[in-house]
């Protein structure tokens, strides 16, 4: 099955993180990451939480209607039709149409079934990372939704043809300038979000920044210890993250989000 498409540096880095915050034997985690190994039998899918019954639940669920707003707006002056997808909210792991993913994952967005997954329990370790607030969620929640917007545009099916045909060193950097669209795709209805239901207050497009910063390729192999490798970033370095965020934020134009055009900083 297609692998979803995830926000932070992949399973095995983002796992080794948490270990880490955790306290736990990151062996496992490096000896899988370097071939040699095996982690134990994941754990069953648990029931997610319901929203409105837990306030963490309550503020994605409210996110995700102000997304659905702005790409409704945005695709309909565009004479389109926006199809929203579904926010799933679960704890531990979850089976989507993408295979079986553990909270390790990160939160991500599946194609096959049009649904973003979110482990709540993320936004510790995005604490831990060095991005809290309210707004700093609603970052992760918008780079999601906009993995379905590139979706619904059919940029994510032309990708995954090239990648098909690439080398892997070129197929990161493929991956690479997607994670960077869907960051100014973020910071796009960051934008007309604000303009038109004035949602930012101080500091929150600060928060947004740290955000985008430190789930950066290489604040992710600093942090667990390793060199930084750009031949192996999938998702951009935290300045690139910051850069393309900033550019949808401050311009709210879908064109200047064509990270595939231009030389991405």
């Amino acid at each position: 099955m297609p692998r979803g498409i995830k926000l932070g540096g992949g399973l095995g880095l983002l796992a080794l993180v948490a270990v880490l915050f955790l306290g736990g034997d990151p062996t496992q985690i490096l000896n899988m990451l370097a071939g040699g190994g095996s982690m134990s039998p994941p754990p069953q899918p648990q029931q997610a939480p319901r929203p409105g019954t837990d306030e963490g639940a309550e503020f994605m669920s409210v996110v995700l209607a102000d997304t659905e707003d702005t790409w409704n707006a945005l695709f309909s002056a565009a004479g389109a039709r926006y199809q929203p997808p579904k926010l799933v909210l679960y704890t531990d792991s979850v089976q989507s149409a993408c295979g079986f993913s553990s909270a390790a994952t990160g939160p991500f967005y599946c194609p096959p079934d049009q649904k973003v997954y979110i482990d709540l329990g993320f936004f510790r370790q995005l604490r831990q990372f060095g991005a809290s607030g309210d707004f700093a969620q609603a970052y992760v929640v918008s780079h999601e939704i906009a993995h379905h917007v590139q979706n619904l545009l059919g940029t994510s099916r032309q990708v995954r043809q090239l990648q098909a045909r690439a080398s892997q060193s070129q197929a990161n950097a493929l991956s690479v300038l997607t994670e960077l669209q869907a960051d100014c795709y973020a910071g796009v209805w960051a934008h007309h979000a604000h303009t038109q239901r004035r949602i930012l207050e101080r500091g929150d497009a600060e928060e947004g920044l740290r955000a985008a910063a430190s789930v950066g390729d290489d604040r992710m192999q600093q942090m667990a210890g390793r060199r930084i490798q750009p031949e192996s970033f999938t998702h951009g370095s935290a300045q690139q993250r910051m850069h393309w965020f900033r550019t949808g934020l401050t311009t709210g134009r879908l064109d200047a989000c064509d990270t595939f055009a231009r030389t991405s900083r």
